[in-house]
């Protein structure tokens, strides 16, 4: 009996300690998934409190950007209205200019260089033999010794049209086209032994990499110097400077790949022909008869000097003191046997034609042009006159600009 007593009592302590165990496991399980309740309960209100302020930010945002989008739309109306009100400013600019401004500075050939040429001899002439010269002169009787050294009969009136063809390359340079082909030359920067052959103008004008562009490099003999180079009957011509500090012509055959003659230039030492691009010490330009040489005797000499040279042999025929002044001058070009000198400003501002020299010595300044190039980026680092098309080739800044130009005729022809 007594072990049965003993049993029942094991049994019922056993079932008590197994209720409290299990209690305290469910109060435990409660605060959990109280805890969890106020949990989730917390993160109810912050998502809720985010998606509000997310809201917010939103409408916010919406109408930043709808003020933003009428801004830039005001913006883009103001900005019209501005560059319509600065190209009728420019047309008024270059109205008055054309109105008011001076003419170009005109300078006659030395008459007397002239017949310097024509009567060459050792005898010294007698004071009766002078008189009678003079008396020839004032009647105009010298004209009948004077050779015209150009026979063109126009002269550049205006800018027609203006084209930006393309950027490629550094601030300064040249490019030009040959006359007698289609093809195009490029010489970026000052110095260097390369220049870039285009097929065309449209070639040229393919972005870089293009698979229907056609170009080569040509490599030249020596590195050319400044923003002088000239493309004339299928030859490249271009200035040297040697070590010696000496200036060469470099006539270079485009056709066999090979330089064909060099010249020494006339020159005391490698002074700037322009003083706003003081890389270019000589600068060629070839127009409808001739090849020419725009260069500065020294430092000391204020004027551009002008030389007729032969594109055979590379010979200088004949000399001139232009008269136009290296000050201010930013390029040059020449044609159909004129001169015609670009100025600008130290601060680059609107290039203008201000000083014309015509080797023939029939340009008045009543028919000179004081012609203003419009204002696009920088200054021209070069200008190139194509005979053929009647355009500048300029280079501004990096960017290749073709200049249309109307010609008229000669008054005195």
């Amino acid at each position: 009996m007594k072990p049965v007593i003993v049993l029942l009592v094991s049994v019922a302590w056993a079932s008590t300690g197994a209720q409290y165990y299990y209690q305290g496991l469910i109060d435990y399980l409660e605060n959990r998934l109280l805890a969890i309740e106020d949990r989730m309960v917390l993160w109810h209100e912050q998502s809720h409190r985010y998606h509000t302020e997310m809201l917010d930010f939103k409408k916010l945002t919406a109408e930043m950007v709808d003020s933003a989008g009428k801004e830039h739309h005001y913006l883009r109306l103001d900005l019209g209205t501005a560059g319509a009100r600065v190209e009728r400013a420019e047309r008024e600019l270059d109205y008055r200019e054309s109105m008011t401004s001076p003419r170009a500075c005109v300078h006659p050939a030395d008459k007397v260089l002239e017949q310097g040429v024509w009567h060459t001899g050792t005898r010294r002439r007698t004071q009766k033999e002078e008189e009678e010269q003079e008396e020839e002169e004032e009647a105009g009787e010298w004209e009948e010794v004077r050779s015209e050294v150009s026979d063109c009969v126009n002269i550049i009136s205006s800018i027609r049209s203006v084209k930006i063809l393309k950027q490629v390359g550094g601030p300064k340079g040249l490019w030009l086209r040959d006359p007698r082909s289609s093809k195009v030359y490029v010489f970026n920067g000052t110095t260097g032994d390369t220049v870039h052959q285009f097929d065309s103008l449209l070639d040229l004008s393919r972005p870089s990499g293009s698979n229907h562009s056609s170009s080569r490099d040509v490599r030249l003999p020596s590195p050319w110097s400044g923003a002088g180079g000239a493309v004339y009957n299928d030859y490249l011509y271009y200035v040297h400077r040697g070590s010696d500090r000496e200036l060469r012509v470099v006539k270079y055959d485009l056709l066999k790949g090979l330089a064909a003659d060099a010249t020494m230039l006339p020159v005391d030492g490698p002074a700037p022909v322009y003083t706003l691009n003081p890389e270019t010490a000589a600068d060629l330009a070839a127009d409808e008869q001739a090849l020419w040489l725009l260069y500065a005797v020294g430092e000391d000499e204020p004027n551009v000097h002008l030389a007729r040279m032969d594109p055979d042999t590379l010979d200088i025929e004949q000399l001139w003191d232009t008269r136009c002044p290296r000050e201010n001058a930013e390029a040059a070009f020449v044609a159909c046997g004129t001169v015609y000198v670009v100025y600008n400003t130290r601060l680059a501002s609107r290039s203008r034609v201000q000083c014309v020299f015509d080797v023939n010595d029939v340009v008045v300044s009543e028919e000179a042009p004081l012609l203003y190039f419009p204002r696009k980026y920088g200054a021209h680092a070069s200008l190139k006159y194509n005979a053929a098309e009647k355009q500048l080739y300029a280079w501004d800044d990096g960017y290749q600009i073709l200049y249309r130009l109307n010609t008229k005729r000669k008054l005195l022809v």
